[in-house]
């Protein structure tokens, strides 16, 4: 039989930290993030990071791994999770990917493709063709030359379609083809995936309670001090960056600064929700009304079991 690999995954604030952890302690599990913010050092509250308790209790990985002010990318993030993911096997123990990053759990599961195809040319020109025209106008661009891959990258994900056409131009071949050679986690473990889901209105309180919650907690100190660093591209694209610029630079007041993290932290849920049912592998987890974190780690251990 093939040894078993677990993803619980969702959108934010649903309740994915806490069901990993008491389904590892049920059994013995260790939690790998599957964050693609959750990797950078320093910024603890603004990615939600798992409470230190949490942490020592049960083994976490892939948390605070790198420099929010170097480049990291989903290759390096798949090489290092895998290699966590074997050793944990290694050790007779269970790897439970916990995290909404859709991307990351997709290269995971299926494989990346990681073919040299690379020209900072091509790639500079792109991304000055999106900041002129907008990633809307290189998203027709993609659409023409790979219908494939334009159906599975939002229009607004200037960073994927930029590698997608600039994988096409360097090597001649839609970037769709070449990642039919990928070769991920499904090919030698058994994968399990559950997304967690409730009701959109109380996802919506979560949301708004945990963002009330990362101010109290210390959100505005951390985020001017991640300020005074050159933040790589994606570190600065983590939500509740460029929303408190914005207070920093007097373009608007505090109260507005977190609105605007509500606001934008319930579209990037719904997002995740769109992506994650295009999958139809995953068992889905719907949390009813006053049902705890228990109730949900117990639901998961039933279905394994």
């Amino acid at each position: 039989m093939k040894q078993r690999v677990i993803f619980i995954v969702g959108p934010t604030a649903v309740g994915k930290t806490e069901a990993a952890y008491l389904l590892a302690k049920k059994i013995k599990g260790e939690i790998i993030s599957c964050d693609s913010m959750q990797v950078y050092r320093s910024m603890d509250i603004i990615t939600s990071k798992p409470k230190k308790l949490l942490q020592k209790n049960i083994p976490h990985h892939m948390l605070g791994v790198v420099s929010p002010q170097k480049p990291y990318d989903v290759s390096q993030y798949r090489k290092e999770a895998v290699i966590k993911a074997k050793q944990i096997l290694k050790n007779g123990r269970v790897p439970i990917f916990a995290g909404g990053t859709g991307l990351y759990v997709s290269i995971l599961i299926d494989g990346i493709f990681e073919a040299k195809a690379q020209n900072e040319g091509i790639r500079s020109r792109l991304y000055k063709e999106a900041e002129e025209s907008g990633s809307a106008y290189l998203y027709e661009k993609l659409k023409k030359v790979d219908p494939q891959a334009a159906g599975k990258i939002h229009l607004h994900d200037t960073k994927r379609i930029v590698r997608a056409l600039e994988v096409c131009e360097v090597t001649g071949e839609p970037i769709s083809k070449l990642q039919g050679q990928r070769k991920g986690l499904s090919s030698d473990y058994e994968i399990k995936i559950f997304a967690l889901d409730m009701d959109r209105d109380t996802l919506y309180q979560r949301i708004d309670a945990r963002v009330d919650k990362m101010f109290a907690s210390g959100l505005v100190k951390e985020v001017k001090n991640l300020l005074k660093l050159r933040l790589s591209r994606t570190a600065a694209c983590a939500i509740g960056i460029r929303e408190l610029k914005g207070y920093f630079s007097g373009k608007y007041d505090i109260e507005e600064a977190r609105g605007l993290i509500k606001k934008n932290s319930r579209n990037y849920a719904k997002r995740q929700l769109t992506w994650f049912r295009k999958d139809k592998r995953i068992q889905w987890i719907k949390i009813k009304n006053k049902q705890t974190p228990q109730d949900i780690a117990r639901k998961i251990w039933n279905a394994l079991s």
